[in-house]
């Protein structure tokens, strides 16, 4: 009968150690993405990316139709030219194809490091209002929902309203 009952005691004790560990810990969600392309200094930083990238496109179309030109050259004259002359033209064009794809990979590995420098201040400041609101509601737990498909979610754990107004947008 002893043993039973100190059976019971220890299964009621994990029970409501279980349930009171369940209480503490609240999860809330947000679409962070969404939350972002919200913000007015998106649309700022969106411009100020697509001018930067202007430029890099501007100059791989300038290389692009150099090398066009100079490939239809070839192609036309071709027939008439000596061994050492279009060997010379062929690895001309090869050096100007390598060129352009070395520009184009330099390129986009700076628009993207100009878009992370761009955007760090708008991550910040909303992740900031996100870790505020879920502080004021007792959230433990704030999952990104753009990046997770969530299965269930009660409309009450969703933080884009009050975050939304935390930040001042509609």
């Amino acid at each position: 009968m002893k043993k039973l009952f100190r059976v019971a005691l220890v299964a009621g004790c994990m029970l409501l150690a279980g349930s009171f560990a369940k209480a503490q810990s609240k999860i809330g969600y947000i679409a962070f993405d969404e939350l972002i392309s919200g913000m007015p200094e998106a649309k700022t930083v969106n411009t100020q990316l697509q001018t930067y990238q202007k430029q890099f496109t501007d100059q791989m179309q300038t290389m692009y139709t150099e090398l066009q030109n100079k490939g239809q050259a070839y192609e036309k004259n071709r027939a008439s030219m000596t061994d050492a002359a279009r060997t010379a033209a062929e690895t001309e064009l090869q050096d100007l194809n390598k060129r352009l794809q070395d520009y184009q990979n330099n390129s986009q590995q700076q628009v993207q490091a100009k878009s992370q420098e761009l955007s760090k201040p708008i991550f910040e400041k909303a992740r900031t209002a996100v870790t505020a609101v879920a502080k004021e509601k007792g959230y433990t737990y704030v999952i990104d929902s753009s990046q997770t498909s969530l299965i269930v979610s009660p409309a009450g754990d969703n933080l884009m309203a009050p975050v939304k107004l935390k930040l001042g947008l509609k």
